[in-house]
């Protein structure tokens, strides 16, 4: 619990904190509600099980999480997976998964893995954002407009069918979708209701009208979902069996990966907002727990939730209290409003969720990053985006980080350099030996950066360039920062095939974990010790006693 014992250690628990964090934790609460119930929806579930999560969630990341502002429960990046874990496994199978990503958080956080998933190069995190906004969107036209169901396994195939099916769009719906996505979007910025959140504003609005006017053909949480019980879920165990756990080890990983990735984020987001430092590895831990325990009370899996953190900072939230109090005012309202639920229309949650699809696309970001990034990052952009979009979620994070690894290595091997020394460019250190020049039949290499697999043919290439075999060639490693298997075997053929032209190898410089690697796979025996310094200075020594031997001989 480092974040309750953090907010302790910094006095935030004092009675005098409490009123500012209430405050913040019941307008997160209100914030949460129709969030919460149009994330269910969208993911194939009820909409108090969306109300569940957050409620789980809520408590448990508050207190066991490594952030003491973060606001955690469903969100939207969980939409295209949940959905589809829904409609191919059931709501069964769908919490079963839940479970076994909490287990997956669970060992990432005590494993101290935390830190790894911060690797996630920008183009892939933005690219997939970015097509699940744009899935979101098209998945809420059916709601928003009042369409017939459509079908289609994949995503153009549904895209095609909604655009067939536009002109039959309901037109009280669609007219009280607009309304409600104007609400969300412009609602805040008037006077009297700057205050009042844009979702809980087109939420009630819309539904004061369909309750007034009774549109016919309008669908409501209770033509949909027979309304939303009052009162919590009493704790039940998902069916699991072993043919289940190996049928649901992707889509679980699936949910663990995004769930780790969106937590960091908001997370990160938090520490810039509020000044604070998060622990990654506890907040996985927190996280793990929140996913094993959510699924027991009817929910689902849930991760950081950006946007209700930071209006969380925003209204005061400083302390754990805030995410407490956010989910007993969702308590609350279950046990005394639930009743009202049933006449909010379909289409008021399908707007709210148009604007958490804009929000999660980073529009701008995307097109700013499309045209200044480097073209080799923008294809990793467009080829994650797309693969989102038309393929699958995983297949397009997996390729992402495969390609942006490879890009990597591409451009760590193309920075390391090997290098044949001259006379003058060794003018200071020759000098200071008292030596004027190299002597004859003396050949000094170095390498700089780092010498593993991406590299080792560039090592190769350019001691092949040596036309003319010296009798002595000194290799400097002192500019290698680290070694892997293939950079060692590399310089072990090129140092046995100089041996068979007759050339004898030195090497030098090695710092003391790479001159480690070297003496463990046996290059320092095969060079022979005699042939391995500590420093040119000495290298460049025992090459004159070698070049006065020859000579004499």
């Amino acid at each position: 619990m480092i974040a309750v014992r953090e907010a302790w250690k910094a006095g935030l628990l004092n009675l005098q904190n409490w009123p500012r964090n209430l405050l913040a934790g019941v307008i997160v609460g209100v914030v949460a509600l129709p969030l919460a119930m149009a994330f269910a929806i969208a993911s194939g579930v009820k909409p108090e099980q969306g109300l569940y999560t957050a409620i789980v969630a809520g408590v448990v990341v508050s207190l066991c999480g490594g952030s003491r502002v973060q606001i955690a429960g469903p969100t939207g990046a969980f939409i295209v997976i949940l959905a589809g874990i829904t409609a191919r496994y059931g709501v069964d199978g769908l919490q079963l998964a839940t479970l076994m990503a909490g287990a997956i958080l669970l060992l990432l956080g005590i494993t101290r893995l935390g830190s790894v998933i911060k690797y996630i190069p920008d183009p892939v995190i933005v690219g997939f954002t970015a097509g699940i906004g744009v899935i979101i969107w098209v998945g809420q036209w059916k709601d928003f407009f009042g369409l017939p169901a459509v079908t289609g396994e994949h995503f153009h195939q549904k895209l095609w069918h909604l655009l067939e099916a536009l002109p039959q769009l309901h037109p009280a719906t669609t007219l009280l979708a607009l309304l409600g996505l104007a609400a969300v979007l412009y609602g805040p910025r008037l006077p009297y209701l700057a205050r009042v959140p844009g979702p809980l504003l087109a939420m009630v609005l819309v539904s004061l009208l369909q309750a007034l006017f009774q549109f016919d053909g309008v669908a409501t949480i209770g033509s949909a979902f027979g309304g939303i019980p009052r009162g919590l879920p009493t704790p039940s165990l998902p069916e699991v069996t072993l043919p289940r756990i190996l049928e649901l080890i992707g889509p679980a990983f699936a949910i663990a990966m995004l769930g780790a990735i969106e937590s960091l984020l908001s997370a990160v987001v938090a520490d810039g907002m509020a000044g604070t430092r998060h622990d990654s590895n506890q907040e996985l831990v927190g996280q793990g727990i929140a996913n094993l325990l959510a699924p027991l009370f009817g929910g689902f899996a849930a991760t950081g939730a950006i946007a209700r953190t930071a209006t969380n900072i925003r209204n005061g939230g400083n302390s754990p209290i805030a995410g407490v109090a956010h989910a007993a005012t969702l308590v609350l309202i279950i046990l005394f409003l639930a009743p009202l639920a049933s006449s909010i229309p379909l289409c008021a949650l399908a707007a709210i969720l148009f604007v958490v699809a804009w929000n999660m696309s980073e529009a701008r970001h995307f097109v700013r990053m499309v045209r200044r990034a480097p073209r080799a990052d923008v294809a990793i952009l467009l080829i994650t985006f797309g693969l989102t979009v038309f393929s699958d979620l995983v297949i397009a994070v997996n390729i992402g980080v495969i390609l942006a690894m490879l890009l990597f290595m591409r451009r760590m091997a193309s920075s390391v350099e090997v290098q044949q020394l001259g006379g003058a460019e060794l003018e200071g250190e020759l000098r200071g030996q008292g030596v004027p020049t190299l002597p004859p039949g003396v050949l000094v290499y170095t390498i700089e950066g780092p010498l593993f697999f991406g590299a080792a043919e560039t090592f190769e290439r350019a001691l092949a360039k040596t036309h003319s075999d010296p009798r002595l060639l000194v290799i400097r490693l002192g500019r290698v920062p680290f070694m892997d298997i293939t950079g060692m075997q590399t310089l072990e053929e090129v140092i046995q095939q100089l041996r068979k032209r007759g050339v004898t190898v030195k090497l030098c410089e090695a710092n003391p974990r790479v001159r480690h690697k070297l003496v463990r796979a046996g290059i320092v025996e095969a060079v022979g010790r005699k042939n391995y310094h500590a420093s040119f200075v000495l290298a460049l020594a025992a090459c004159e006693g070698a070049v006065e031997e020859v000579g004499t001989a």
